[in-house]
């Protein structure tokens, strides 16, 4: 249920008393149940001035209530109307309302006149207000000729429209012969009156259909004009064509075309008047002719203009203002001003005011003996008159009631019986209207009754105002309590608050404010009640709102809505942009918390509101949406203050599309020599929109402007006109003059040329001049075209000179450029290095010194030195061939150097030559050296062949690069047991000739690690290693076989099954701790396999301990595998940076070359150090398990 809270409202005095409300005798606008005797009540009539459609029914409308019901009575024109004697005329049942039927034969006309309705009970009589009756007319209009107008260009121009005079009166707008509206402009507009004002006239306004239409809303038609034509020509036309022919006087107006300041079209004179009634629409206007055109603004000369009722209209000519009040009043001013003066006029103003209610009169219910006033108070301007009826008579020949008294705008009225009850009218009237009231007076005795649904149930949501209503009736006026709960515990005025209607207000209700509530309503002829129920809910709130966001054009962006409401309620919730709906595109999407926007364009930026509702509240939450892109292009490029080398660049930004321009940049284009393209010109700050640009001398230039913002840069705008500089001397000169010979006997000059935009006009060339730097000679100069290129012939060879190139064109020289120096062509140096001698350092590197070569004997510019160098033959006579030569080359005046990578135990022959910019000089006499022996690389191959129970058989290749004289090759090996612990080591020399050795007494079935190398005089080389097995014992095999018959037996079998269990879950166990990181196995045996000689000994007892490598967590190395034939060889290792050089500390000579000793991978001995051994190959394995 909708509450209504009463403006007025009672309070109890301070402390805890019940809440009881007494009311006064006089109650606004009191409702008296329709079942008790009351006098009548007007409840609708027709307006005062009605205005019909003649072609229709006249219905004129009178509806009363009273009890018993009222009969009605109608005067027309202030005498009895008869409606029985017509027949046209008839009354609808139980209603005072007349239908004239005209529409089956009558005029309206006939009816026109001023009618009144009376509607009368027992009680008393009420009546209308004087209703006057006009058919509505749309006159033609009156057929007259216009003749054609001819006007100067310039001249002002007023078309009348004058429109027939129609009820009511007619909307007025110019349109051509196809209906379509004329344009209107500062200089072109409709007064109020209907006429179109020309302040000047174009050539373009020559037409011959204007056409003044009026519309008459009332009988929905339209009247229309005679087309006027009008004729504009320039004075050169009107001298060449008609002046001939036509009179001054034949001409619309006599006014010049040339600029004039304003004068008014309307009003006339200086000042005028205008009154206007409180509450209506103040129209004032000013429409000023001028050339140029005129513009107008207003101003009140004695305040200010109200701001929220301030209009203006029609091209600020119409000012507005709306609810026009006597504050209003005073002078207005409009000024019409252009370039030639200014003019103004003065409007006084005065509102008057038809009469309006300060307190119109109210029904007022008294019972027996009770008193009660009638108070009915107007004002207006001027100030009306108040006069009173009694039930529709003048108050002075109505019948005298002793209980009344009249005192001006009041009726007083003292111990009222039923008798006294009446209808009294208050009238106020002034010239401008007047004002009617009905309000009875009802003397009743009656009990209090609810007139509120018993058992209304309220909800309503915390902490907002709850109204329970009591809507009650009673004569006396009963005093009205209201109670809470079941027991009926009293209210109280510190939370509550009672209207004098009866509703009892909750201004901030809780949770606990849930209940019953009771209202009781008491008089001295009795009591009534009724009971209401309150139930509170929860708040709507939004607990996520939208939040604001700006975005790109093109992107998508979404709103967050999450709303927290009552459970018991339904809730909806609706998104509104710019307070409208959402736009019907399937851009937009709706999900249950969200607002989703896609591809979002410039229409889209604006408010979005999230809208929760439920039946009881409304919350809502709104984000603004911001959308921005880059720029729009500048528009508009103009250029001014046109110089030879400088213009003025203006331009019109675009849109920003909401991001501030932050700069614009500026591109030329020339033309003349690169058209198509665009360069870079300058930038200016983007508060900016124009730029003085700096120009070149023969260019013709176009200008393009390109706006950037946070997001980008525009597109470019269109180009600018050309601008053509004129041509100039050249103001610079060629850049990067070079003088270098291709040949011995010439100088070839070559230069970077101007482009064509440096040329600074036409005929570019350039002057070409040279002398020999240490010479006397005059400066030698030639013009050449516009090349990059000129050569000298006939030069001495490589002798330094002094070029200079400079630019001229048709106009003049450039600037005198500075000289640089070049040389003529070079030549082969004609002279070796002498004194070349060879200083080796060791077997693989070498330095060579020379003496330096004379410069004059270069003849170029000197660009270093190269060795040659190669290997002619070994000095082991094994080894005999010839090596290719290799070269290395040392840059600038260096005379020494180092030979890095040269191979031990080698013969080497070497020249050096001396190199210029044409190539390399003869080359010194061959220089030889020897290097000395070094280490050798390891054994190519090591193979054990033959095993036997108690012998193995070795096999191996020499190495690959002995590097000297082999002396011997040492062999290291010691056994394994099962464990995996290596056993004592043993050292066998073995002489250099052998390739095969066989080692006897070993144990049988035993694992052995083997580690062998040769030795030259110069050291030990790289080891290799291998492994093998000796054979197992016949007799424990026969041992083996006899115990077949064992393992026959079931309950060894059920033995060995629990045993494989066994060992199958402890795999299961080690494969899960091996995958979370455990140790590996074959780490440990690999560990076991180390070389024994760097084992850590025990403390305890010196013997061998377990190799531990302290990081386990390193992958496992890559072992080796043995093959079938058991060889082992050096391809078969794995490639490392031990492969190049290892044992060798790497050095580097002065010029940054390596230095080393390529070799074959060599293994350490067991002495030197141990390395994990690879890991045995799936064979060995099975061999090593007894």
């Amino acid at each position: 249920m909708q509450l209504k809270i009463m403006p007025k409202k009672k309070h109890l005095p301070a402390g805890r008393a019940p809440l009881i409300l007494f009311l006064c005798q006089v109650i606004s606008a009191l409702e008296v149940p329709l079942d008790l005797v009351q006098p009548p009540t007007i409840t609708q009539q027709s307006p005062k001035d009605y205005i019909i459609d003649p072609r229709e029914n006249i219905v004129i409308q009178c509806e009363a209530k009273g009890k018993p019901p009222p009969s009605f009575s109608w005067t027309q024109n202030g005498t009895h109307f008869d409606i029985d004697k017509d027949p046209l005329v008839t009354m609808k049942p139980d209603s005072g309302t007349l239908i004239i039927n005209i529409m089956s034969e009558g005029k309206a006309e006939t009816y026109e006149g001023v009618y009144q309705c009376t509607a009368r009970n027992e009680r008393g009589a009420a009546i209308s207000n004087n209703i006057v009756v006009r058919p509505s007319r749309s006159p033609l209009w009156t057929k007259e000729k216009l003749e054609p107008m001819t006007l100067q260009n310039g001249q002002p121009l007023v078309l009348p429209c004058r429109p027939p005079v129609g009820l009511p009166p007619p909307i007025i707008f110019w349109m051509d012969n196809s209906f379509q509206r004329l344009p209107q402009s500062e200089r072109v507009s409709q007064g109020l009156n209907g006429d179109l004002y020309f302040s000047n006239v174009l050539p373009e306004d020559t037409r011959e259909d204007y056409i003044c239409y009026a519309r008459f809303n009332h009988t929905q038609t339209i009247q229309q004009k005679q087309p006027i034509s009008v004729k504009v020509i320039s004075v050169d036309e009107l001298n060449d064509t008609i002046a001939a022919n036509l009179s001054d006087t034949e001409f619309y107006g006599a006014k010049s075309n040339r600029e004039r300041p304003p004068t008014f079209l309307t009003p006339e004179g200086n000042a005028s008047n205008k009154e206007e009634l409180r509450g209506n629409v103040l129209s004032l206007e000013c429409i000023a002719e001028g050339l140029p055109t005129p513009v107008v603004y207003w101003i009140k000369e004695d305040g200010t203009l109200p701001i929220n009722r301030t209009f203006y209209r029609n091209f600020q000519k119409t000012l507005q203002i709306i609810q026009v009040s006597e504050a209003d009043s005073g002078n207005y001013q409009c000024i019409a001003k252009n370039a030639l003066g200014a003019i103004h006029h003065t409007i006084s103003v005065t509102v008057k005011a038809a009469p309006y209610w300060i307190m119109a009169p109210q029904n007022l219910v008294l019972s027996p003996g009770e008193d009660g006033a009638l108070i009915c108070r107007a004002n207006g301007n001027p100030k009306p008159t108040i006069s009173w009826l009694s039930n529709g008579v003048p108050i002075e020949i109505a019948p005298d009631d002793p209980s009344r008294k009249i005192d001006g705008d009041t009726i007083i009225f003292s111990n009222v019986q039923e008798r006294s009850s009446a209808v009294y009218q208050c009238n106020a009237s002034n010239e401008y209207g007047y004002l009617l009231a009905n309000a009875f007076v009802n003397v009743l005795a009656e009990p209090p009754r609810i007139l509120t649904s018993a058992n209304t149930h309220y909800q309503v949501i915390a902490n907002r105002p709850a109204f329970l209503d009591c809507a009650f009736f009673g004569s006396p006026l009963p005093t009205i309590e209201w109670f809470k709960g079941a027991k009926g515990n009293a209210l109280h005025e510190d939370i509550y608050v009672l209207h004098e209607n009866g509703t009892l207000g909750i201004p901030v209700p809780q949770k606990e404010s849930t209940g019953t509530y009771t209202c009781v309503a008491k008089n001295k002829l009795g009591m009534a009640k009724n009971e209401v129920n309150l139930e509170i809910k929860d708040p709507t709130r939004i607990i996520k709102q939208p939040e604001y966001a700006v975005v790109q054009r093109g992107s998508t962006v979404s709103f967050e809505c999450k709303v927290k409401h009552d459970h018991t309620l339904i809730l909806t919730v609706t998104w509104l942009k710019d307070d409208h709906e959402l736009p019907s595109d399937g851009r937009f999407t709706v999900d249950k918390d969200q607002l989703v926007v896609a591809d979002v364009g410039d229409d889209d930026g604006g408010t979005y509101t999230c809208v929760a509702n439920t039946t009881l509240d409304t919350v809502s939450a709104s984000a603004v949406l911001g959308v921005v892109d880059v720029p729009d292009p500048p528009f508009d490029l103009e250029l001014t203050d046109q110089l030879d080398k400088s213009v003025q660049l203006s331009w019109t930004p675009g849109d920003d599309n909401n991001s501030p321009i932050t700069k614009f940049i500026i591109e030329y284009e020339d033309a003349m020599h690169e058209a198509g393209l665009w360069h870079y010109q300058t930038e200016v700050p983007g508060t900016q929109t124009r730029a003085q640009l700096k120009l070149s001398p023969y260019v013709n230039y176009s200008f393009r402007v390109m706006a950037e913002n946070s997001l980008g840069r525009s597109l470019p705008s269109q180009p600018s006109e050309q601008y053509l500089t004129k041509a100039a001397e050249p103001d610079k000169n060629p850049m990067t003059v070079e003088g270098l010979g291709s040949e011995p006997d010439n100088l070839v000059i070559t230069w970077k040329p101007l482009n064509g935009f440096e040329s600074n006009g036409p005929g570019l060339q350039y002057k070409v001049s040279w002398r020999q730097k240490d010479g006397d000679d005059e400066w030698t100069s030639v013009v050449v075209a516009n090349v990059s290129k000129y050569i000298v012939s006939g030069t001495p060879t490589f002798v330094p000179y002094l070029i200079k190139v400079q630019a001229l064109n048709d106009v003049g020289f450039a600037p005198e450029p500075a000289a640089v120096m070049g040389h003529s062509g070079e030549d082969l140096p004609m002279v070796a290095p002498r004194n070349v001698h060879v200083n080796v350092l060791n077997g693989t590197l070498a330095e060579v010194h020379w003496d330096p070569v004379p410069l004059k004997s270069i003849r170029g510019h000197l660009q270093g030195y190269r060795i040659y160098y190669w290997k002619a033959q070994s000095s082991s006579k094994r080894n005999r061939r010839h090596m290719e030569k290799k070269i290395l080359i040392f840059q600038g005046s260096k005379t020494h150097g180092m030979l890095p990578g040269l191979e031990p135990f080698s013969h080497y022959m070497l020249n050096v030559r001396v190199v210029n910019g044409k190539g390399e000089g003869p080359a010194s006499p061959d220089k030889d050296f020897n290097t000395p022996e070094g280490v050798p690389s390891a054994p190519s191959a090591l193979k054990i062949v033959n095993p036997t129970l108690d012998s193995l058989t070795l096999e191996w290749d020499p190495p690959r690069h002995p590097n000297g004289i082999l002396t011997e090759y040492t062999l290291k090996y010691q056994p394994i047991n099962s464990t995996h612990e290596l056993g004592p080591l043993i050292d066998l020399k073995i002489p250099a000739n052998k390739t095969r050795w066989t080692l006897k007494n070993l144990n049988f079935s035993t694992r052995y690690k083997f580690y062998f190398y040769a030795q030259t005089s110069a050291g030990s080389g790289s080891q290799i290693t291998e492994e093998a097995v000796t054979t197992v014992d016949e007799g424990k095999m026969a041992m083996a076989s006899r115990q077949v018959d064992i393992a026959t037996q079931g309950w060894f079998i059920g033995l060995m099954c629990a045993v494989a269990l066994l060992i199958l879950i402890l795999l299961i166990v080690c494969f899960i701790r091996r995958n979370k990181g455990g140790k590996y196995p074959v780490k440990e045996k690999e560990d076991a396999h180390a070389d024994p000689e760097i084992q850590p000994m025990k403390e305890d007892d010196g013997t061998f301990g377990e190799y531990s490598d302290a990081e386990d967590h390193k992958p496992l190395k890559k072992g080796s595998r043995t093959p079938s034939d058991r060889t082992v060889k050096k391809e078969d290792s794995d490639d490392s940076l031990v492969d190049y050089g290892e044992g060798v500390n790497g050095q580097f000579n002065e010029d940054g070359s390596f230095i080393g000793q390529y070799s074959g991978k060599k293994e350490k001995e067991p002495a030197e150090g141990n390395e994990s051994s690879e890991a045995p190959s799936p064979v060995n394995a099975m061999n090593s398990f007894v």
